[in-house]
């Protein structure tokens, strides 16, 4: 995909579900700011699962969109205010702005120009950097309230499935701070990465976690289906888990009332105080922010399909200026 010479504003639409070469980038209209509104010139966007999801048609968020397409995924921004709409307070022109943006059903940060809802930004602090910021909304909000829902005590074993991924990395880092003693499963080439996060690392290529970790007390799970269900024979009695993904939940809960533990599964909810926390935290140096490629918005498709591997380490953004 290319973008136009002089472009005006762009956005990457869904126009119908399937891989990720059915995404385009189609130039768009755009309104004045409503009296609640901020536009924004985006700067960077982040790409999650749920997008990708989303785009193949899986999911609550597709089912939920699948009248409403051409739909433009994306619900983490970084941007720079470019109008405010009259009842606005707190922002200015030029303000460099982050955002959890139009979650759940709405979206649209895939775009070069657009309006936002002001009470879903805030401030980038000059000690974090733009793409770091635009790295934690969604991610991080769902790591930090997954390690909250957990009650994890200082001590406990606690094992996260998926810790070099996006939400990954963060919940391994959330956790470790809790006092508790971290596994994660993760292929070869992250070993050495998760233990600069304090983790224990599992290699999932040697032999699935069931084989090589007992007595766990708090499972977070980020992969769903039958891994798992694997990892559920490593819990010892009493045990909990969280398990994120929408898809297997279910299937996560009816186990965890056979083996006589206590799973809940979770949507992340957005939570501008909870952001504010995380962004500090990067910006003093107490939670780290692994970014593995930043795509061009004319590479979109490259991007979707990086992420669609599941083997990220970190975070995929989208760059919106070109």
């Amino acid at each position: 995909m290319e973008l136009d010479a002089m472009p005006t504003s762009f956005k990457v639409v869904i126009p119908q579900f399937g891989p990720a070469e059915t995404l385009e980038i189609v130039e768009a209209e755009l309104a004045a700011p409503a009296d609640n509104e901020v536009q924004v010139e985006g700067m960077f966007a982040s790409i999650n699962p749920i997008d990708v999801k989303t785009r193949a048609g899986l999911g609550w968020a597709a089912q939920s969109n699948k009248d409403n397409l051409p739909w433009t995924p994306g619900y983490d921004l970084v941007g720079k205010v470019l109008a405010v709409g009259d009842s606005v307070s707190g922002f200015s022109i030029g303000d460099h702005v982050v955002g959890f943006i139009g979650f759940p059903l709405e979206a649209g940060a895939y775009a070069q120009r657009l309006n936002v809802v002001s009470q879903e930004l805030l401030k980038v602090p000059n000690s974090i950097t733009f793409e770091a910021a635009a790295a934690l909304p969604l991610a991080g909000l769902t790591a930090m309230q997954a390690v909250q829902k957990a009650s994890i005590e200082p001590g406990q074993s606690v094992l996260i499935l998926g810790g070099a991924g996006g939400v990954g990395h963060i919940a391994v880092q959330l956790a470790v701070a809790t006092g508790a003693d971290v596994y994660t499963t993760c292929g070869a080439t992250n070993l050495d990465y998760m233990a600069t996060l304090g983790a224990t690392a599992i290699n999932y290529h040697v032999a699935p976690a069931s084989q090589q970790l007992q007595g766990i007390d708090v499972l977070i799970d980020l992969i769903g289906g039958d891994v798992a269900l694997d990892a559920m024979k490593c819990l010892k009695s009493g045990s909990r888990v969280i398990t994120i993904p929408t898809i297997t939940a279910d299937k996560i809960k009816a186990e965890a009332e056979n083996i006589g533990v206590t799973a809940e599964g979770m949507l992340v909810e957005p939570n501008t105080e909870q952001l504010t926390t995380l962004l500090n935290m990067v910006g003093d140096g107490s939670l780290k922010i692994d970014i593995q490629t930043v795509f061009s918005m004319a590479d979109v498709v490259k991007a979707h399909q990086q992420v669609e591997t599941g083997h990220t380490r970190g975070k995929v953004l989208l760059d919106l200026s070109h």
